[in-house]
Formats: C-alpha cells, structure tokens, sequence
C-alpha cells in the first residue's frame, strides 16, 4: 500500500450514488485515503452500506467532499450548511452537473477525475476503429449460407493500415486516441480550430476542416464537449458526404449531432457503420428511430469507467487530495475559467 505523508488532516465526508460509491472508492482506495484525512462520518455508513448521505444534512465540520456520480449540486442552500468547505474530489468526469456559480464565488476548490475516464473511453474507440475498419458488424457467419456475402466483404475491406482516421476536437481523450493508434499505421486527421500548426505537427497529425475530415477519412471519431455552440454541430449532409462504408463513434455527447439527420442519412447509406454510445435523450423512449437503423450499434453509455476501471478514478482523486493538503498543484484541479471549453 502506498503511504502518504501530509502536514495536516482534513475532516472529510463520501458521498453520491450508493450503487456507484463501492466501485470507484473500493476498501483499498478508503484507506489511503484514511491515511490523509479524519471523516466526520465512516465511510462505511455513508456508502458500503447503503446509507447515501448526499439524501441527507452534512456535518457542518465539513472541509472535504470525496464523491462520484450522484454528487449534490453545489448551490447556496448546499453550501449554506457546510461554512468550511474547501474543496471537492470528485471521482467521476464532466463537473457541470455540480459545479456552480456560487461555489466559485466561494473559493471552493474542485477536483475531477475526468483525465482518467477518458482512459477507458480511448480505449473503446480505438477498439471499435480497428474492428470497425476490418468491418467486424458485417462479417458474422451464423449459417453455411452466410459465408460468400460475408467472404465477398472480406475481399473489399479497408482494413487498418495507411487508413485515415479523423478525430473530431483534439482534448485529453483524442489525444489519448491518438497515443494508442501509433502502433497500427494510421494516417490521423483532427478538426479542432484551437489546435495549432505547430501542435499538429508535435502530435502529427493532419489539420483538417470539419467538411474535409467526413469526407476523406475512412473513420470519424467524434469528442467533442458539449456546448451551445457545438449542439447539433455534426449534420446529415456530413455523413452524407462519409467515403464508401465508413465508421462513425461517438463517445461524447448524444446531442452534439443532429440525430434525426444522422438516422436519414445512415438508412440512405447502408454501407456506412455508426458505433453510437450516447444519445441525446438517455435512455431513449419506446419507439425511437435510431434503435431501428440496421447499420447503427447502439451502446448504453459504456465507454467510460465501468466496474473494476472506476477505481483508477478514486485512486488518482486520492492522490489528488494529498497533493491538495502538501500544497503541491495537481492536474486534476478544475477552475472556472475551464468551464468555458470543458466537457
């Protein structure tokens, strides 16, 4: 077990879904984190054994928050009852669920793991873009019968190498992407208008516009954080314009593409293959269309952290407190001024 050694203890509290608490702060990751604070109530109580405490008063003693999905939003009547708040640790990704105005105002400090959720997130995609360019969802033989269309396929593939793989907006899990592509031979595109020339060529990889990148790449990669701006940014006449029996993901927001126009435009391109892990509506009602596209897989939101991989965001979230109460920046902390262009 690594030991910590830090100047001063914090009275701290776990809370957010009982269901979620056990994996992301298993027994091994509490005693670390026993080791660099006192808690105002056991972990045991508040989580292990179906006690959520985020259902319920804090202590008013309350310095540090450890939490997870589930986490409270942190507005004035929250805040009202915790006077010593400093900081947040929170072992989840995108904060905008919680993360308010007034807690800002408050000066309380906020640490998400969303660096390492983007690991297993990566992780899927490159999965998909290696067995989607062999066209893995068409060539599934369950009868004798099935063998020379699927043979035909097999004949005609892409395949991995030399293939362009564009990536849409270059933030810690594109890049992440592009880190484990560098072994298979890939030819990486990025549409990201804040990326530089210079950027591109340190990561090489090829700028594109966002027309440029659907149209030529052979897979399409989309990570885009969900803003204003960036709603419905991703349209039917993009997949319209994809090459012959093209990959799409998205791992990011449902709502990001047009989803309405991306269904049109997959049933008139049969040939194309969309990997969709999020919706814009989650779960999705009886009856919607994208649930009926043949060249649609749809996945219930599991590219990120799921089971044994929450632990490495506890883990990492621990350490991030330590380094917290050493006075050592980490680079986990999230500030307002993130907010702008975070997911």
């Amino acid at each position: 077990m690594i030991e910590f050694v830090t100047m001063g203890k914090r009275k701290a509290v776990l809370i957010g879904r009982t269901e979620n608490l056990p994996y992301v702060f298993p027994r091994q990751v509490i005693d670390q984190a026993s080791q660099i604070v006192d808690w105002v109530i056991p972990p045991e109580e508040s989580s292990q054994f179906g006690r959520d405490v985020s259902c319920r008063d804090l202590p008013a003693e309350t310095e540090v928050i450890f939490s997870t999905w589930g986490m409270p939003t942190l507005d004035n009547s929250f805040l009202d009852k915790l006077p010593r708040l400093e900081a947040v640790f929170y072992g989840a990704g995108s904060i905008r669920g919680f993360a308010t105005e007034a807690a800002w105002k408050r000066g309380i400090r906020i640490f998400s793991a969303a660096q390492l959720n983007a690991v297993p997130v990566a992780e899927f995609t490159v999965a998909q873009i290696i067995l989607g360019l062999k066209h893995l969802h068409n060539l599934r033989v369950t009868r004798a019968s099935d063998w020379p269309a699927a043979n035909s396929i097999k004949e005609s593939m892409q395949g991995n190498y030399c293939s362009k793989v564009g990536l849409i907006s270059y933030g810690a899990i594109a890049r992440l992407v592009r880190k484990l592509l560098r072994s298979f031979e890939h030819e990486v595109w990025v549409y990201d208008p804040f990326l530089t020339p210079e950027e591109a060529e340190d990561e090489a990889v090829r700028l594109a516009g966002l027309e440029e990148l659907f149209r030529e790449c052979h897979a399409v990669s989309l990570h885009t954080p969900l803003l204003p701006q960036t709603r419905g940014m991703i349209r039917g006449i993009h997949f319209e314009s994809m090459q012959k029996k093209a990959l799409f993901i998205n791992t990011s927001r449902g709502a990001i593409v047009n989803q309405s126009e991306m269904v049109e435009a997959l049933f008139k391109r049969p040939d194309l293959h969309a990997v969709i892990d999020v919706l814009e509506k989650e779960p999705p009602m009886e009856g919607e269309p994208l649930l009926e596209v043949p060249n649609a897989f749809v996945t219930p939101h599991v590219a990120g952290s799921m089971g044994h991989e929450c632990a490495r965001m506890g883990a990492h979230i621990v350490r991030a407190c330590r380094d917290y109460l050493e006075g050592i920046p980490s680079p986990l902390e999230v500030r307002e001024a993130d907010m702008a262009s975070i997911a």
